[in-house]
């Protein structure tokens, strides 16, 4: 039955399936970073992942593309899983929002957004979540100055 998502995945979305695998249970699919919301929507609306578990990303510095976005899905009618990856590069990472289908990926493209720099577009609250409004940076990438001083809090009152 597993291998079955993968397959179906692969002939709705020939072009943008860009890799497919499975290991000891865990079945992933690489897809273009485009056709992010139309495979999430598959997935949710014709097959049964009503849960996004988790979305996360990856720095894989120096290779490129830099980042790859990581996202776990659960079907409780069907009792699966699946990861999708998304490989994103460039100066300004970017990728679509997951929050029109699922309102927990807010807090989830925030974390990212915060940690990693990787920009939502379409949003609906992308700032930070973790790191306080004036922190510099995004201390999950590889890059990132490991004695880097960061602007001091105003003390209140």
């Amino acid at each position: 039955m597993t291998s079955y998502l993968l397959e179906t995945l692969k002939s709705r979305f020939p072009q943008a399936v860009l890799e497919t695998h499975a290991f000891r249970g865990d079945e992933t699919a690489v897809i273009a970073k485009d056709a992010l919301t139309d495979v999430a929507a598959f997935l949710r609306d014709d097959l049964g992942f009503d849960i996004l578990m988790d979305l996360t990303a990856v720095d894989h510095l120096p290779r490129e593309p830099r980042f790859e976005l990581v996202c776990h899905f659960y079907s409780l009618r069907h009792n699966y899983r699946l990861r999708l990856k998304c490989p994103i590069g460039g100066e300004a990472p970017s990728v679509a929002s997951l929050t029109g289908l699922w309102a927990g990926a807010n807090w989830f493209e925030r974390e990212v957004w915060d940690m990693f720099g990787i920009k939502f577009e379409g949003h609906p609250d992308l700032r930070r979540i973790l790191m306080y409004d004036g922190f510099e940076g995004h201390p999950l990438r590889k890059d990132y100055p490991l004695q880097k001083r960061q602007p001091r809090i105003p003390h209140r009152d």
